[in-house]
């Protein structure tokens, strides 16, 4: 699958223009010219994708207020814009596309090759208010859990995010929070079983919450390396000195998605809507990290020269 066929040529500077150029053509060539019942929609699934990465690149939360935005900062990119009604709608059901989307850019890096993963989850809270948690449609997914980087309770969903130390997404998940993380991380890995039988030798450093000799042997039998602290009373594993840094990585990326992409102000009250502003959001780091890899950027997560 080549995304970048007939984009080449455009990776000539890196700027929001430039990246949104060059996403469109890989997604319009990726999806081709697939046959579909009814009437051609006049927003083809490329502009939805590269409209929704824009949104997310220029820190828009409204989408009623990103539509009036296009035309003035914007013109001539999108021909068509529907209202806010049916771009919402379109989203909501663009999540598998979403989906498509960052696994097709995510494998067209060197990165996505990578014999080494961080894996780590992270808060996405949903609501603060008690009538907010029994009115919510999320009620039954969502639920308290507690997050220790900032020693506070919560109500919402953990997204499990598996990524390169470059800080690529690999894979993801939304989960309950009381869900155990080593259960989940199994299930990730259960779902989508080609990602670990690619990868021969592959290791996976985490922290002490996938301390489990479950999933160490779960992980064995699948060929790969569980790499993790050990709790205070047990010897050290070998290389356990190394982790610190490697695991600051994915907390970079945590910190990515939630201080540049406003991962935690996705402002959706329904499960769909959830899984969309997530993927959303995944997308737009994936894309960055995309283009900085084919133009030469010496940091490969950097989204400075995207965001206005």
């Amino acid at each position: 699958m080549d995304v970048t066929k007939g984009v080449d040529d455009r990776f000539v500077k890196t700027d929001l223009n430039t990246l949104l150029t060059a996403l469109y053509v890989s997604i319009d060539n990726w999806l081709g010219h697939r046959p579909r019942l009814g009437r051609k929609p006049k927003l083809t699934d490329a502009e939805l994708l590269t409209l929704a990465v824009a949104q997310v690149l220029l820190g828009i939360h409204s989408e009623a207020r990103w539509l009036r935005y296009v035309p003035e900062h914007l013109p001539g990119a999108f021909p068509y814009l529907p209202g806010q009604s049916g771009y919402n709608k379109r989203l909501h059901k663009a999540l598998p596309l979403l989906k498509r989307a960052i696994r097709a850019l995510a494998q067209d890096t060197d990165l996505w090759a990578d014999p080494v993963w961080v894996a780590d989850s992270t808060p996405i809270e949903c609501g603060r208010s008690r009538p907010t948690t029994r009115r919510s449609d999320l009620a039954g997914w969502a639920g308290y859990g507690y997050c220790r980087s900032h020693s506070r309770y919560f109500w919402g969903l953990r997204l499990h995010l598996i990524c390169t130390p470059a800080g690529l997404p690999i894979t993801w998940a939304l989960a309950t929070p009381n869900i155990d993380e080593r259960q989940v991380l199994m299930a990730i890995c259960e779902h989508d079983p080609h990602l670990l039988a690619d990868r021969p030798g592959l290791l996976i450093i985490a922290d002490k919450g996938y301390v489990s000799a479950e999933l160490d042997a779960f992980l064995a039998e699948r060929g790969v390396q569980l790499l993790r602290p050990s709790y205070r009373n047990h010897t050290p594993r070998c290389g356990e000195h190394l982790l610190k840094p490697i695991r600051q990585l994915i907390e970079s990326v945590n910190d990515t998605l939630k201080g540049q992409l406003d991962l935690e102000l996705h402002g959706a009250r329904t499960v769909t809507g959830v899984g969309y502003h997530i993927a959303q959001r995944i997308l737009a780091l994936t894309a960055a990290i995309w283009h900085n890899r084919h133009t030469g950027q010496p940091v490969t997560r950097s989204l400075i020269a995207y965001d206005h």
